[in-house]
């Protein structure tokens, strides 16, 4: 039976449309392959060892207290510049005084006895020389000539004693003239107070130890002290080349300020807290089981504008090896030739679309970056991954 043409065109229109939304629908749903890359470019590069440390002042100074008293005034407060010999603090001399007025008197009575021992001395002399004169003549016993020796002898004898008595004497006197003038307590160095510990009124009493009034920090060159891991320290070395960063100080672009220096000293031992040492198979005060060993790694920096203060947090940088204006890749879009330091494989978009094997020698690398040596030129485009996307997924999301 024949279908009418008024008929068959619907039919036909149907059929069409039918065709045209499967071609769309597969068009959608076809996967397409869509690679992401990477400019080769230069840039710096810079391999380095992070740590963190604390700001101290190179040279300081804890001035204590050799004598014991009340503080009777303290001449100078936290934060003052002070010049080496100036008075710091005056201390209650009494007690210290009357020792050495003591002292004093001591030695005069000791010298008074021994000038008149001197004298008896000579009377002895005298006496002994005329028994002796006298036995030559016979007038006179040989006892009596022995007792004037003797007398003379005991008079020698008690002038050494006195001599010996005298020094002795002296040298206490210059002990306590030393405590005294301990009472007066100057400034060792030039520097800066930074730490004032003590009260006018408080009682010292420095007989068992030495009580600390107050610290004077030479702040013109800082030291910062620097605690490196144990799986880093190797790669510290003496005279390394070092910058660090403080919270808050800013150079005059408004970015984190540098201060560079040299490594000065590495410590040969991670510090260790007063108390008895651990018995052996135990794990320390500072390397307890299952924490990372710090080393201690020093170097000094100049403070010339006093921007770095005492116990300042720092963000240091140990600068291993660096380089500039280098042709730079991402160290994701390499992979690692297996025995071979230093050698890479990497894929490259051709012009034509095409994706191409290369490889690719490295120089200095950090944690994101690598030099390329060899491999690749600069404008190329270096394949970091490879997806598969449908139309349909990016187009229709509620």
């Amino acid at each position: 039976m024949r279908i009418p043409p008024l008929l068959q065109r619907p039919v036909t229109l149907l059929a069409l449309f039918a065709l045209l939304v499967a071609g769309l629908w597969w068009w959608l749903l076809r996967p397409t392959e869509i690679v992401d890359t990477v400019v080769v470019g230069r840039g710096d590069i810079e391999s380095s060892v992070t740590a963190l440390g604390i700001l101290q002042p190179r040279s300081y100074v804890d001035v204590g207290a050799q004598a014991s008293g009340a503080i009777r005034r303290i001449h100078v407060q936290a934060g003052d510049t002070v010049t080496k010999g100036q008075l710091l603090v005056e201390i209650d001399p009494s007690v210290q005084q009357a020792r050495v007025d003591a002292d004093r008197a001591t030695l005069a009575s000791l010298r008074a006895q021994l000038a008149e021992q001197y004298a008896q001395r000579d009377l002895a002399r005298q006496q002994a020389e005329r028994q002796r004169s006298m036995a030559r003549d016979g007038s006179t016993r040989d006892e009596d000539v022995q007792t004037a020796e003797a007398a003379l002898r005991v008079a020698l004898a008690r002038i050494d004693n006195l001599r010996a008595q005298i020094d002795g004497a002296s040298s206490a006197l210059k002990g306590d003239e030393a405590q005294l003038g301990y009472t007066r307590i100057y400034a060792p160095i030039a520097g800066t107070i930074v730490t004032l510990d003590a009260r006018e009124g408080q009682t010292l009493n420095a007989t068992y130890q030495t009580p600390t009034i107050l610290r004077i920090a030479d702040l013109s060159a800082m030291t910062v002290w620097t605690e490196v891991s144990e799986a880093d320290v190797r790669r510290v070395r003496p005279d390394m080349a070092v910058y660090f960063t403080t919270l808050g100080v800013q150079d005059g672009e408004g970015t984190a300020r540098r201060w560079i220096g040299r490594v000065r000293q590495i410590l040969p031992a991670p510090p260790t807290p007063a108390g008895p040492a651990p018995a052996a198979g135990t794990a320390t005060a500072a390397s307890p089981a299952g924490k990372v060993v710090l080393y201690t790694v020093l170097f000094d920096v100049d403070n010339a504008d006093r921007a770095l203060m005492p116990q300042m947090s720092a963000q240091v940088f140990f600068v291993a090896s660096s380089v500039s204006n280098v042709l730079v890749a991402p160290l994701p879009a390499l992979q690692p030739v297996s025995g071979q330091p230093g050698r890479y494989t990497a894929r490259v978009l051709g012009g034509d679309g095409k994706i191409l094997d290369r490889q690719v020698a490295t120089g200095v690398r950090d944690r994101l970056s690598a030099e390329v040596l060899s491999g690749l030129k600069e404008g190329e485009k270096l394949v970091t991954g490879v997806r598969y996307e449908r139309m349909a997924d990016g187009r229709f999301r509620w």
